[in-house]
């Protein structure tokens, strides 16, 4: 199918399929991409949080735990900036609200730029037709001994857009959150279950494909 050229994002954005909220401005949009610029939320995990035991390590479980209790939200304000210190992993939020037809897919990269100053962003993928909001995304500072400064505003990732053979049906999930400082969502409690009980047959057996979704 191929990818959206910068004439077809264009034309998207102006027939209100694909939008973005602040619009985008000339840098952004890029031969066959577009750019997305850093926002102003940053999530850092907490290492250690009071409880009624005392200091208590923070221990996270991918499958239970929800993100805001055990992040620092850090909202900048014009003008300032983050440093993000050597082999720090941070959470970040795109400055877009982004908005994407039920036609079109996008594939999330991080800019060459990024990588070449010793920043990674962890995750890279498919941000699903018919969603809305910002983007988060995990930052890693990959240096031993650097301070990297990071500034709202930069461009740092940059999305591909790909057209569907046909319009999906969307059904609003966990996934589909508008804010970055809402937390992050645990996954579905009868799917962590069977995970955690080791029963991984049961689980292909209840939740076939096909059937309606579990989320």
């Amino acid at each position: 199918m191929g990818v959206l050229t910068q004439r077809q994002i264009l034309e998207r954005i102006r027939g209100g399929g694909l939008f973005f909220r602040p619009g985008l401005d000339k840098f952004q949009v890029q031969m066959h991409s577009v750019d997305l610029r850093l926002g102003f939320t940053f999530m850092i995990p907490k290492v250690w949080h009071s409880s009624e035991r005392g200091r208590e390590v923070v221990t996270l479980d991918p499958l239970r735990t929800t993100g805001a209790p055990n992040f620092e939200v850090v909202e900048l304000e014009q003008g300032q900036y983050f440093d993000l210190l050597p082999q720090e992993y941070v959470l970040v939020s795109t400055l877009e609200t982004i908005g994407i037809p039920k036609d079109l897919m996008a594939v999330l990269y991080p800019r060459s730029s990024i990588n070449r100053k010793g920043l990674s962003i962890d995750l890279t993928g498919i941000i699903d037709a018919g969603y809305e909001g910002q983007l988060t995304m995990p930052i890693r500072n990959n240096t031993r001994g650097q301070t990297i400064r990071l500034y709202p505003g930069e461009r740092f990732c940059q999305l591909v857009f790909q057209p569907l053979a046909e319009e999906v049906e969307v059904i609003k999930s966990r996934h589909h959150k508008r804010d970055i400082a809402d937390g992050l969502a645990p996954e579905n409690e009868n799917e962590v279950d069977l995970i955690m009980k080791g029963d991984i047959n049961k689980l292909k057996e209840t939740y076939p494909v096909g059937e309606e979704s579990a989320d």
